[in-house]
This record gives C-alpha cells, structure tokens and sequence, in this order.
C-alpha cells in the first residue's frame, strides 16, 4: 500500500515543492491551503499528473477553532479516496512572516505568529497521532533565523526555536511508536514568504547571496527534496534533528 504524507500550506511556495517532491518518491499526499482553492486544485492535478492519489483540504492555522471540521474532512477523504487507509508522514509547514520590531509590534500580530508557529502545529500533530500509523515521520519546518537574527523576526525567529525544542520532545515521545520527528531549517528562499522580499528585491537578495557560501538565495526545490528525504527509509536513523538547508549562509 502507498504511504501518505500530509503538508500543511501545500498549495504554494516552499509547500508546494515539498507536495511535489514527496509525489515523485512515491507518496500519495493530501495537504492544506487556506484560501485559494483554485491554486490547490492545480497543484492536485500535478500529483495526479506524476501517478500518485492527491487531495487538497481547506484548514486556517491561525486559530484552532477549525480543527475539529479539518479531521473530519481528512477521515472522510482517507475512507472516500485513500481506501480507509492512515497516514505515514505530517509536515507542519504553514507559516507565514510578520515584522515585529520591539516597541513597535501589536499584540494581535504576536497572537497571530503564536498560534501559526506554535500552538496549532502542536494540537495539528496531537490529533494526527490519531489516524497515523506507526513508524512513519513528523517534519517541522523552522527558519535559519534560529541561528542567526534578524532585525524584525524576534517574535517568527523565537517561536521557530520553540518549535525545534519541541522537535526534540516529540521525538522521544514518540519513539516508542517508532515515529521519528526533525527539523528542516531553511535559509532565504525566493518565494512569496515576508511579501516576496527575497525574491523581488534585488538589493535584498544580492546581500543575502553574498552571505551565503554557495553564493546564491534559496529556491523552493532547494528544500523539498530534504523534507522527502526525511519522509523515506532513507531517513530511518535520523530523528529528534535540526537540518538547516541554507547553502551556507553566515559560516
């Protein structure tokens, strides 16, 4: 039977490659957007496209009001499309980039940023546990921003560290499942993420690409063939890891 992986915000940017990515090793994926339907329904027609089942739910990370129709969703798709079967593999990448100046940031975009990068990922996962088989894998998408700062990201870059401290619990927590869970930390990737900053400003994005030792910013399949790597036998003797994929930025 084909092993299923879910992906949180699959429908664009670093998601979306991860989506394809994890289809073209082999896996059947079911990932979330959170408004554009059409988008997701064309990113589905790419998995199908590569030979695997594929299936776009809708779900809204910023509260968690929503969760309880989400897996009723998901169990409904696994039964209808997925032949009753579990899951094998949650990627917690939604997320998105909020400048928070200290003195000048608002509590509504600190609760935002919390319950984004921290507090649904955690009751996603909770629930997930519940229709995921054994042995499979967990991946959480941190930032370099844990390792070097920015000015602007104290709140996204502290969260993200929060995040890779729960990596490490989870995975002894869920060792006696078999069930392995690291980090994949991404340096500056040319994507919509921050409003496009890194993509769309050349200034930005010449600065970065000095810094770097590979002497370029990231794009997106810079970082889903890692996250399918993880997804993988491959993998099956990492766990409770933090893998930065930044080319080398700031050595």
């Amino acid at each position: 039977m084909n092993k299923i992986a879910v992906v949180t915000g699959g429908n664009r940017g670093l998601g979306k490659d991860m989506v394809l990515a994890l289809a073209k090793e082999g896996k059947d994926v079911i990932f979330t957007y959170n408004s554009k339907e059409s988008e997701a329904g064309d990113v589905v027609k790419e998995v199908e496209n590569l030979g695997r089942r594929s299936a776009a739910i809708q779900l809204s990370v910023d509260r968690q009001e929503g969760f309880d129709a989400f897996f009723n969703e998901l169990s409904r798709v696994l039964n209808e499309k997925f032949n009753g079967a579990k899951i094998d593999y949650w990627v917690n990448n939604a997320g998105i980039g909020l400048p928070t100046v200290l003195g000048a940031t608002d509590e509504s975009s600190f609760d935002t940023l919390m319950n984004i990068h921290m507090k649904s990922p955690y009751f996603l996962v909770q629930n997930a546990l519940k229709v995921m088989n054994d042995g499979g894998a967990i991946v959480n998408i941190g930032t370099g921003l844990t390792r070097f700062s920015m000015a602007g990201y104290s709140v996204y870059g502290s969260l993200k560290a929060a995040m890779e401290t729960m990596t490490r619990y989870w995975a002894l927590e869920l060792g006696k499942r078999q069930i392995r869970v690291n980090a994949v930390a991404p340096g500056a990737i040319e994507t919509d993420f921050g409003g496009g900053m890194v993509r769309d400003n050349d200034e930005i994005n010449k600065t970065i690409a000095a810094a770097t030792a590979l002497g370029r910013v990231g794009l997106p399949d810079d970082i889903g063939s890692v996250v399918a790597f993880l997804c993988s036998d491959s993998a099956k003797w990492v766990n409770g890891q933090r893998i930065e994929v930044s080319g080398g930025i700031h050595l």
